[in-house]
């Protein structure tokens, strides 16, 4: 199945480079103005081993760091299913030759044959066919197989989004014991006990680096799984739409409605 170049998505990593260059651009020249090497120089001393070890290797952030992980494996296999289903898009599954049409008594030969292609492999676009060939096989009618495949379709969608469902807990999972950590290292820095007002400040400063820690890198992972997330689910809503105008066009366009129904 040919993508029209309107249903193409937009080039996003092309205009985030953009958008990066553009602002390094504007943003360089007044760091170097106004910062300069003396900044530089503070923050290499700020963020040195011992911090940086600190900042990503605390409990919370492990934890974090296992939601994240997991939540990567389960969202890299479901790609890899929706490119393997839009292999189902070439195997000629209905006639594409220009002006073929679909009599009723074609209808449970090409539903066999796309049940024989897909048997061992199960497609949501073989599987709309076949329910929608099925359906025009007994009614011979165009406008109730565009109804099964819009059902179809949906169910599919469902499927799909339930089956996000614990992706979503981890994203959400990830901040939440970002926040764990912050209320660990807050209550550490209230409940700090030392003789001296100096060793006092200096015990609730680490407690707080904790506090901060924590919530700093749950909320830079969960931007990154959240974009995933989103990336994911318009592959697979973008599959069941493709889906939809396969069947569209070389299904319910080439029945034949004894009726004279219009289908779609």
């Amino acid at each position: 199945m040919t993508i029209p170049a309107s249903h193409r998505p937009a080039r996003e990593w092309f205009l985030l480079v953009v958008a990066l260059l553009i602002v390094g651009g504007i943003a360089a020249p007044f760091w170097e103005l106004f910062a300069g090497s003396a900044a530089r120089a503070d923050w290499a001393q700020k963020w040195n081993q011992t911090r940086l070890t600190q900042l990503v290797l605390g409990p919370e952030q492990l934890a974090c760091y296992i939601c994240f992980v997991w939540a990567s494996l389960i969202l890299f296999s479901r790609y890899r299913e929706v490119r393997r289903q839009r292999a189902a898009f070439h195997l000629e599954l209905l006639p594409t030759e220009e002006g073929a049409r679909i009599l009723p008594e074609d209808a449970r030969p090409l539903a066999r044959k796309v049940e024989q292609v897909t048997a061992r492999r199960p497609f949501i676009l073989a599987n709309m066919i076949r329910l929608g060939l099925g359906k025009y096989a007994v009614s011979k009618s165009a406008p109730d197989v565009a109804e099964v495949v819009r059902n179809q379709a949906d169910v599919e969608l469902s499927r799909l989004v339930s089956g996000m469902a614990v992706v979503h807990y981890l994203a959400w999972a990830i901040p939440a014991i970002g926040f764990v950590g912050t209320v660990r290292g807050l209550g550490g820095a209230f409940g700090a006990d030392a003789p001296t007002i100096d060793a006092f400040t200096a015990q609730a400063k680490e407690q707080l680096k904790i506090a901060f820690d924590c919530t700093l890198v749950a909320l830079l992972l969960s931007l990154v799984m959240m974009y995933f997330v989103n990336v994911l689910q318009r592959a697979e809503e973008l599959l069941v739409v493709d889906a939809q105008e396969y069947c569209q066009e070389h299904l319910l366009l080439r029945l034949y409605d004894p009726s004279g129904s219009v289908s779609g």
